[in-house]
C-alpha cells in the first residue's frame, strides 16, 4: 500500500509504531488525526516561544535569529512531550483506571497549553497592552515625581516652614502698609474719619502716621530680602537634588516606551486586561479566557480522542506485543535461553561470548 509522506509523518507523530498502524487500515484516519493535532500544537508552541524570546532580546541585532532558534527547540520539545503523553496511554485498561492513568497527563497538557497560549495572546492584544502600559508608565512617573518632591520637602522642611512664615507675614504687612498709606493721604487732605483728625495739612497726626508707615516699610524690605534669600537657596537645592529634571513623559515618549516594553511588563498588562472589571475591557478579558480555553482544548484533544475511542486492533496488538516481550525478559527459569543470553551477553566482551558458548554446550550435553 502506497502511503503519502504527510500521512506517514502524522502516524510517526502519533507515537504508535508504523508497522502496527499499517497492518490495520481502520486505524489510519484515527492516528492521522492524532498526529496532525500533535504537530499543529508543536507548531503553535514554536511560534509562541519564538515570539516570547524576541521580546527578551528586544534591541539586540540577533534577536530574530535567537527567536527562530529558540522557537524551533521549544516546538520540538513540545512535540516530543505530546507524542510521549499520547503514546503512554494504554487503551487496554478498563473503566476508571484508564482515566486515572491519563489524569496526570491531562494536567500536564493543560499546563503546556497555558504556556503556549500566553505569548500568542500578547501578540493578539498588542494595542490594548500598549494602551494599558502607557497608563501604567504615566502613573509611575507621577508617583515618582511626587515621591521626589515629598523627599525634598522633608529634607528642607525647616527652610520651607521659615519661608512660608515670612511670606505670610509679608502679605499681611503689605496689606497693612497699603491701608496706612491711604489713611496718611486722607489725613493730609483733612478728610475726617474714625482714624483721621480731619485737620488738613502736614501736621502732627500726619507725621506720626508717616513714621509708622516707614517703620513697616523697613520691615517689608527685611522680609523681602529674607524671602528672596530663602527662595534662591531652595532653588539652588532643587537643581542640586535633580528636582527640576523631573518632567512628565510626553505622548510620543510614552508610546515609544510602551512599544519597547519587555516581556514582564507586557505580561502584567495582559493580566490586568484578563482580570479587568471595566465594561470597556470586559470583552478583552473574555476573549483572553476563550483563547486560553481553545489552546487547552487543542492540547488535550489527542488525549481526549484516545480516551473516548474504543480499543482498536492496533492498541491490542501493541499491548500483546509488550506483554510477550516483558514475559520473555522476566522469565526467571534457570535454563531460560533469554536469561542466559542476558546474563552472558556483554557488549565488546569476547570472554563473555565464550562463557555463553560453553554454557550452551554443557546444556546440550546434559540433554543427550
Amino acid at each position: 500500500m502506497n502511503l503519502n509522506r504527510l500521512q506517514r509523518f502524522f502516524w510517526i507523530a502519533s507515537g504508535t509504531p508504523l508497522e502496527i498502524i499499517e497492518k490495520y487500515p481502520t486505524e489510519h484516519s484515527k492516528y492521522t488525526g492524532i498526529g496532525a493535532t500533535i504537530f499543529f500544537t508543536a507548531l503553535f508552541a514554536a511560534l509562541s516561544g519564538g515570539y516570547a524570546l524576541f521580546f527578551v532580546f528586544s534591541g539586540n541585532p540577533l534577536a530574530a535569529l535567537w527567536a527562530v532558534l529558540f522557537g524551533l527547540v521549544w516546538g520540538l520539545a513540545i512535540f516530543n512531550l505530546d507524542r510521549y503523553i499520547v503514546s503512554s496511554i494504554k487503551k487496554t485498561s478498563r473503566g476508571l483506571r484508564q482515566f486515572y492513568q491519563a489524569s496526570p497527563r491531562l494536567v500536564f497538557a493543560v499546563l503546556i497549553a497555558v504556556v503556549i497560549a500566553r505569548p500568542l495572546e500578547l501578540k493578539i492584544f498588542d494595542k490594548e497592552i500598549r494602551s494599558r502600559l502607557e497608563e501604567k508608565y504615566l502613573a509611575d512617573q507621577q508617583a515618582e515625581i511626587e515621591g521626589v518632591r515629598d523627599a525634598f520637602n522633608e529634607k528642607y522642611r525647616m527652610e520651607s516652614a521659615r519661608l512660608e512664615r515670612f511670606q505670610t507675614e509679608y502679605d499681611a504687612l503689605s496689606k497693612d502698609v497699603d491701608r496706612l498709606r491711604e489713611e496718611l493721604k486722607l489725613e493730609v487732605f483733612g478728610s475726617a474719619s474714625s482714624t483721621t483728625s480731619g485737620v488738613p495739612g502736614y501736621g502732627r497726626y500726619a507725621k506720626n502716621k508717616e513714621a509708622v508707615v516707614r517703620s513697616k516699610e523697613q520691615r517689608l524690605e527685611f522680609l523681602a530680602a529674607r524671602i528672596a534669600g530663602l527662595q534662591g537657596y531652595l532653588s539652588d537645592r532643587k537643581v542640586a537634588e535633580g528636582l527640576d529634571r523631573q518632567r512628565m513623559l510626553s505622548e510620543e515618549m510614552l508610546a515609544r516606551k510602551a512599544s519597547t516594553a519587555g516581556f514582564a511588563d507586557r505580561n502584567w498588562a495582559l493580566g490586568q486586561l484578563a482580570h479587568s472589571s471595566d465594561g470597556a475591557d470586559r470583552s478583552s478579558a473574555n476573549a483572553i479566557a476563550f483563547i486560553t480555553m481553545l489552546f487547552i482544548t487543542l492540547e488535550c484533544a489527542p488525549l481526549i480522542v484516545k480516551l473516548l475511542s474504543d480499543a482498536g486492533p492496533s492498541d491490542v496488538d501493541v499491548s500483546e506485543t509488550e506483554s510477550r516481550i516483558i514475559a520473555q525478559l522476566t522469565n526467571t527459569a534457570f535454563l531460560s535461553k533469554n536469561r542466559i543470553i542476558r546474563q552472558y551477553r556483554i557488549m565488546g566482551s569476547k570472554r563473555a561470548w565464550r562463557r555463553r558458548s560453553q554454557f550452551l554446550s554443557s546444556r546440550r550435553s546434559l540433554r543427550l
